[in-house]
């Protein structure tokens, strides 16, 4: 049965205003509401349709009466925000996040018309570090728990959805939980990396990437939001690349870096506004992130149109390479030969300075 009234926080971005263009664009649900602390773009706005926009702060407790007065059924929560850059600095970023859901939260318990809360997460609660698995499933927590940042915020705030599934369990909750997103429309913070002519990276790490394109990030959350699925699930393309492979692709220029100049590295990129990254993103570009999406096409039903190569081919339509991908292709390929080739004749130098010894029946003939 689909939802008569949806809410949809944080419309003003790319994705949470396409989900409620999507959903006003259903005739079969009744009302579709979206909100946020500043207007949608003209553009966004003209996109939306029919859904009737409020301008609303969810750390606010008035956002009750939004619920309220017109009796929403379906909650979908997509107004965390990933970088102190954009919510104002690190601790508005975390009173948005945190403050926001917890008031956003205490208003579905009251209201007695919601059925339905979903959450778009991240699997950056599985943290990054040395002692990660190879894949992260939906069962298991971080080797290494994140100690701040939107990492953190994303920790509580699943902690803080759980408590509520629990004093309501006539609701039903759906946490999403996304891998980084990519897609020639979507703005996000490795989509920003990316776009960088010079990339640096961490000097003996070559991190896994798993990526999301973002038109199947939109069918995610409208099945999850118009369908009948409970519990956690992750959502991210098949397959991975390496950082490096990442960066030869979209024709960018790699300079691996030392972790410490990383780290100074990181700290002036977000003084001067070019990448916002904090440390514990940085700590995934060390040691990257790969989830089990099994759960994802089996129990969920959806299989991502996409594959992680596929999605970052689609995104590298928009990104002038700074260097064509072929020639870095070629030098690539040299630089192998070379060094096969002087792993050759090591290796036949070896074999001379140190033969192998005779077989031993060989041996014994010459003994005799």
């Amino acid at each position: 049965m689909p939802p008569a009234v949806v809410l949809v926080t944080g419309v003003s971005r790319w994705l949470g205003g396409a989900l409620a263009a999507e959903l006003a664009a259903d005739p079969s649900i009744g009302r579709v509401i979206g909100v946020d602390t500043v207007p949608p773009s003209p553009a966004m706005l003209r996109r939306l349709g029919r859904t009737e926009f409020v301008r609303a702060d969810i750390r606010n407790p008035l956002i009750a009466k939004v619920i309220s007065a017109a009796s929403v059924d379906t909650v979908v929560h997509m107004n965390i925000s990933s970088t102190p850059a954009g919510a104002g600095g690190r601790g508005p970023m975390k009173e948005l996040n945190v403050i926001g859901t917890m008031q956003l939260l205490a208003a579905c318990q009251r209201a007695e018309t919601v059925r339905r809360f979903v959450l778009k997460s991240t699997t950056a609660v599985y943290g990054a570090s040395s002692r990660d698995p190879a894949v992260f499933t939906e069962s298991m927590h971080a080797r290494q728990v994140p100690s701040g940042g939107f990492a953190k915020d994303s920790v509580d705030i699943e902690g803080y959805v759980r408590s509520f599934a629990r004093r309501r369990p006539d609701v039903d909750v759906a946490v999403l939980r996304f891998t980084n997103f990519i897609g020639p429309r979507i703005d996000s913070l490795l989509t920003h990396f990316l776009r960088m002519p010079v990339v640096p990276t961490a000097l003996g790490y070559d991190a896994r990437v798993q990526l999301l394109h973002e038109d199947d990030a939109l069918a995610v959350l409208v099945r999850a939001t118009t369908g009948e699925f409970s519990g956690t699930v992750n959502a991210g393309g098949e397959g991975t690349l390496l950082l490096s492979q990442a960066v030869r692709r979209l024709g960018r220029i790699e300079v691996p870096l030392p972790t410490p100049a990383l780290g100074s590295v990181g700290r002036i990129s977000r003084r001067f506004g070019f990448v916002d990254y904090s440390p514990e993103q940085m700590r995934f570009l060390n040691f990257g992130r790969v989830v089990d999406t099994t759960k994802l096409r089996t129990e969920f039903g959806y299989v991502p149109r996409y594959t992680t190569a596929e999605a970052l081919a689609d995104y590298a339509q928009t990104v002038p390479p700074v260097v064509p991908p072929r020639l870095i292709e070629s030098a690539s390929s040299r630089v192998r030969g070379v060094l096969t080739r002087v792993g050759d004749t090591t290796a036949a130098v070896g074999d001379r300075l140190h033969p192998a010894p005779p077989p031993p029946g060989l041996r014994a003939v010459r003994d005799a």
